[in-house]
């Protein structure tokens, strides 16, 4: 219900609200970690990766605030949710039985992508090796998870990987309507709904972590 109230606002241009509410928003999928966390350092890392979500929702939107520092603010939001993903990958890493493969075709897949991206945005060279870089860790992370998911199955490897997928979704559609011909609010709709079920997924994976 926050995100939604939070989309009403931003589409309302009032950008400052709109920043409170994803806050709230945010802090609902941390708190939801924290709780359902059995404290293994595995656990740790993904409550720290959910933290670091929150906090990279905060500077995205903060960007509408200080439009003159708008790009700095944007960039500096996507290396936090970086670490994020990085966080999270280190968490699933020491599970997987087929690294090398599952790396292989995260490599393989993350080209084929961004090839695809590319063709379909405009955006300047430092906003193009972020993403690079942010959709590499993303599906790299992906493929670790559903790579868990196929060699060792269980509640929390399908509920993490379902989670990691959506989040996947969520940046892809997030990329081609922040950088493509035009912005859609339908696009947007989509992104915040994606995202926030991805991260609620992976908060609520935790309970069935052993």
């Amino acid at each position: 219900m926050l995100a939604g109230v939070f989309l009403w606002r931003e589409s309302m241009k009032n950008y400052g609200q709109a920043v409170c509410l994803k806050c709230l928003a945010s802090l609902c999928f941390v708190i939801l970690g924290v709780l359902c966390s059995p404290g293994t350092h595995t656990a740790r890392l993904i409550v720290v990766g959910l933290v670091l979500g929150c906090i990279a929702d905060v500077l995205l939107n903060l960007r509408y605030v200080f439009t003159k520092k708008g790009q700095l603010v944007f960039l500096v939001g996507i290396l936090i949710f970086l670490s994020g993903h990085i966080l999270y990958l280190a968490a699933v890493l020491h599970m997987c039985s087929n690294r090398m493969i599952c790396i292989v075709v995260g490599i393989a897949l993350t080209a084929l992508l961004m090839i695809w991206i590319f063709r379909r945005i405009t955006a300047k060279p430092a906003f193009k090796i972020f993403g690079v870089f942010y959709i590499g860790a993303i599906m790299l992370l992906n493929c670790i998870a559903l790579g868990n998911l196929i060699s060792s199955p269980s509640a929390f490897t399908a509920v993490f990987a379902t989670g990691a997928v959506f989040f996947l979704i969520s940046d892809i559609v997030l990329i081609l309507n922040t950088f493509g011909a035009r912005t859609r609010q339908s696009l947007r709709i989509t992104n915040i709904g994606l995202y926030y079920i991805g991260q609620l997924l992976i908060a609520v994976s935790l309970l069935f972590l052993k």
